[in-house]
């Protein structure tokens, strides 16, 4: 079984309409959308949902009132200010440190794991999905990253699939390490803008210190080919694989309103043409079909 995990420096690359492009092209495979904070694959695959399951993790302090001799231990060690006059803790400021909890002479502050969020096992079009929603303020998108893909690896198991084609978090934090931790292969998709080329080489430093081979799709490279250069030249002097362009093309938002992929919308397009492309030489890295 091979993973691949599609990521970027930032956000508003087009990593996810590519992603969902290349999903269309794939087969015997599973799609798992593994930005979290802000999952978005689910509009362009309109998953039909099979299964459905809480995320916990994480505590939020509870004063027992009954217990409380409101001694103010507990307002004296909490840095976050979580613990109102009444001894009452706001669940929006607790961080979830447990001091308080440990450090409670009374032993009066519970600290019940809460529901962070929600994850899903789902059907679409192209195959299945694995794909998750994280809570309104609520942390651990890490460990919710870590479920879905070990979720999509079982699905890919038990229905003897070859691939998983994941949509990583943008950035370089906590999401994004989880996501890439014993993968086949990283696909950076790169804008061409200065910008762009730091967010670049940030990837491809943590795709290196993890030992995961990288390669690189520069989008709407038309914008700015003389920074396309530079960023494709920065990246094979550091070893990772330059795949083809593809160009600014409008057909990729108009497909996006119509929540299709580049393909079921303009077949005949640059933009169709360049990913379809950018799939094939992936195949060859990656030894499918």
């Amino acid at each position: 079984m091979k993973e691949l995990v599609v990521i970027s420096g930032k956000g508003g690359t087009g990593k996810t309409s590519l992603m969902a492009g290349m999903a269309s092209l794939a087969e015997n495979m599973v799609m798992c959308d593994a930005d979290v904070d802000a999952a978005d694959l689910h509009l362009l695959m309109a998953p039909e949902i099979r299964e459905h399951h809480d995320f916990q993790g994480g505590g939020i302090a509870v004063i027992n009132s009954d217990k409380c001799i409101e001694c103010g231990v507990c307002r004296d060690l909490c840095k976050w200010n979580a613990i109102n006059e009444n001894f009452e803790v706001d669940s929006l400021e607790c961080e979830g440190c447990g001091v308080c909890v440990y450090l409670c002479p009374e032993h009066a502050i519970d600290f019940p794991i809460q529901k962070c969020g929600e994850w899903f096992i789902s059907g679409t079009r192209f195959g299945p999905m694995v794909h998750a929603r994280l809570g309104i303020a609520q942390e651990n998108s890490g460990k919710l990253v870590t479920l879905v893909r070990q979720e999509a690896k079982k699905l890919a198991e038990r229905e003897n699939l070859e691939l998983i084609i994941t949509d990583g978090p943008p950035g370089i934090g906590c999401p994004v390490i989880a996501s890439i931790g014993g993968v086949t292969a990283l696909l950076i998709v790169a804008e061409p803008t200065v910008s762009g080329l730091h967010d670049m080489e940030r990837v491809v430093q943590l795709a290196a210190y993890f030992k995961v081979p990288a390669m690189l799709c520069v989008n709407k490279f038309d914008l700015n080919p003389d920074q396309t250069l530079v960023i494709e030249d920065r990246a094979k002097a550091q070893g990772v694989t330059v795949l083809a362009r593809v160009p600014f093309d409008p057909v990729f938002t108009e497909s996006m309103v119509q929540g299709k992929t580049v393909f079921e919308y303009k077949i005949e397009s640059e933009a169709a043409y360049a990913l379809k492309q950018v799939w094939s030489e992936i195949g060859k890295v990656l030894e499918i079909n």
